[in-house]
């Protein structure tokens, strides 16, 4: 079908359905802020009591991961390039796997409130405060567009004002944030993820429907180059291949799941470790499903306009268009449905920020706040939480306006966001897999980490080396399409490039005559995170190598296969790697004080060499027994 410019319908209905969303998602942090006399605690309020189910956690996991941006950025890849970002798909399982049994047993153990604590705990407090100053950095530049984004898009469907979108968007998420706290923003993200789940479903059921059913969507995407082929090229400036997709997209999941503040926190609310782990496994089917989901909405856009682009009649002037305008190609005769998937970019938006909020007056308050004034009461602690929450809210109402002024700027915003995670991801795993990393080599470690990823931004930025993209087939009946259909969309659809997923210097295709500099330039962004974490954990470690050992370690704060590993080597090089001690170190289990569980707390107590063969019973802790 011919791309034809729209006469835009948003009725009764669809304000309704909006409305309701934004209600209930209100009513959510009224109930939890008043029943049972309201948040009286920081453990309550940050932490929702530790009290959380496997079931909402998932749900919470997903929807924090799936935002607007997934939701616009995905089809519209596809759409253009096939179906290859699929196999993203296969990073979810190591991505969630390691997670579950390497990071979160050790979060847990340690009844962490801020996941920077385990940095202070494992090295010094500098780590610490080096780390809560990143983790805030990256939230705070995403928070701007993933408020803006969908104000932006509501502006453009209904014609409300773009700054009463803005601000109606920022309070509601701001009041259910800082009244529920945490138990409120989990509950809102489950009933969000039904929202998203239900408004994609409803626009692959009509679109389908009007191409001639699912299988003729599939003919006509295979017919078109669509249905890719698996690339095994190792290149690490393909753009998209097994390997990016599979190995860097793991490295991508391991820094949002297993150290970002957003996703550690909901595992720290889970009422016992076991299903903190299990949450891990109950959100990757959903993963799947949502992927899929996203894909396939991708190939049913491209079964429509296969005769004609949208992009190559000029109606559109970015990619991320795309789904907005075919939502409201399919679903403008259809009352109600418009509102419903308008309802699904809100609910993913809404999602994202309330996590934000939550996560960052969490880091504040224990990071920050509470190091600076010690004897700071629960009352006050309380207090001060919920006025971070609603401060952060604030600023999250400038960001959106500074992001009106920086127009595609802001997709370099969204790379700073991804690429911030790799060395987060370097320091963590430099403190849990490396005993003899100390202080100096984690601070060094990070800084070369960020200076890297933003020696990269920066280089990718200007750099001029473009990839050559496959290009959507142009029908002769494009070539009847009049200035005025362009000039049309161009005032009807606004929409910028800044909710692209992917850096425009990254730009799909193959390279070709690129050498030096311009070649670095154009890794694949799917390695990004891999690439920087890797220069945090070798010069951290080259660093540490360099330097005195620490004098003593909290044994909790390493993973025990770090020691496993060790015993395949000489006892000398065994004892210089394991922070210049002579002897291994048997893990002993204590009872914890959740009961409930049967859980354990892992304390490394300093044996002799032991005999593998007839192995003697541990002995007792004594008040030094966590440390070498």
């Amino acid at each position: 079908m011919a791309a034809q410019p729209l006469t835009m319908s948003f009725g009764a209905v669809d304000y309704t359905i909006c409305a309701v969303l934004l209600l209930v998602s209100c009513g959510i942090g009224l109930y939890h802020g008043c029943v049972g006399g309201g948040q009286k605690t920081t453990r309550s309020f940050l932490m929702a009591d530790r009290s959380m189910s496997c079931g909402p956690v998932s749900l919470s996991l997903l929807a924090t991961f799936q935002s607007s941006v997934g939701i616009l950025g995905t089809p519209a890849e596809v759409y253009r390039f096939g179906t290859e970002y699929w196999l993203l798909g296969l990073s979810y399982f190591l991505g969630l796997l390691i997670p579950a049994h390497v990071f979160i047993p050790v979060f847990y153990r340690l009844k962490l409130t801020s996941t920077y604590e385990y940095l202070e705990l494992r090295f010094n407090k500098t780590v610490r405060i080096c780390g809560t100053a990143t983790f805030i950095f990256q939230m705070v530049v995403y928070m701007g567009v993933g408020l803006y984004a969908p104000a932006l898009i509501l502006n453009t469907v209904t014609g409300i004002s773009l700054w009463a979108s803005v601000t109606g968007l920022g309070l509601v998420c701001t009041l259910y944030t800082a009244i529920g706290g945490l138990k409120a923003v989990i509950w809102a993200d489950a009933f969000q993820t039904i929202v998203m789940v239900a408004g994609q479903l409803a626009v692959i059921g009509v679109g389908s429907w009007q191409a001639g059913g699912i299988g003729r969507v599939w003919d006509i995407a295979s017919q078109g180059g669509r249905i890719s082929a698996v690339n095994w090229n190792p290149d690490p400036t393909e753009r998209h291949s097994f390997w990016s997709l599979s190995i860097g997209g793991m490295f991508m999941m391991l820094a949002l799941y297993g150290v970002n503040q957003a996703q550690v926190q909901r595992y720290l609310c889970a009422r016992s470790e076991r299903q903190a782990i299990l949450s891990c496994y109950v959100v990757f089917p959903w993963q799947q499903i949502v992927l899929a989901i996203s894909c396939v909405m991708g190939l049913v856009m491209y079964a429509r306009y296969q005769e004609c682009s949208p992009l190559d009649t000029g109606l559109l002037k970015s990619p991320d268009q795309l789904v907005l305008y075919f939502v409201m190609d399919v679903l403008r005769d259809l009352p109600g449905l418009p509102g419903l998937f308008v309802a699904c970019l809100f609910s993913a938006s809404l999602s994202t920020i309330s996590s934000a909020f939550n996560s960052l007056a969490t880091v504040t308050l224990e990071d920050l706040v509470r190091p600076c004034v010690p004897g700071l009461s629960e009352q006050n602690a309380m207090r001060t939480s919920k006025a971070l929450a609603v401060a952060y809210g604030i600023l999250c109402l400038g960001l959106a306006y500074i992001a009106s002024l920086m127009g595609s700027v802001l997709q370099a915003a969204l790379s700073i966001f991804g690429m911030l995670g790799g060395p987060l991801l370097g320091v963590f795993s430099l403190g849990l897999f490396f005993p003899r990393a100390n202080p100096t080599g984690a601070i060094v470690g990070l800084a070369c980490g960020l200076c890297m990823a933003l020696w990269i931004f920066i280089g990718s930025f200007l750099s001029r080396a473009r990839l050559a993209g496959r290009s959507v087939q142009t029908a002769v009946g494009c070539l009847n399409a009049t200035l005025s259909l362009a000039s049309t969309m161009s005032t009807l659809l606004p929409i910028p490039s800044t909710v692209a997923t992917l850096p425009s210097t990254v730009a799909s295709g193959q390279q070709t005559g690129l050498s030096g500099l311009d070649s670095f330039y154009s890794l694949s962004y799917m390695w990004y995170t891999a690439h920087n974490a890797a220069t945090v954990v070798l010069v951290g470690m080259l660093v540490s190598l360099l330097t005195a050992p620490m004098e003593s370690i909290d044994q909790r704060t390493l993973v025990p296969v770090a020691y496993t590993l060790c015993r395949c080597l000489p006892a000398n090089a065994r004892a210089w790697l394991c922070c210049a001690t002579s002897s291994d170190h048997e893990i002993k289990q204590k009872p914890s004080a959740d009961s409930s569980e049967n859980q354990t707390d892992l304390i490394m107590v300093p044996l002799a060499e032991p005999d593998l063969e007839n192995p003697k019973p541990p002995q007792e802790a004594t008040s030094n027994s966590t440390y070498l």
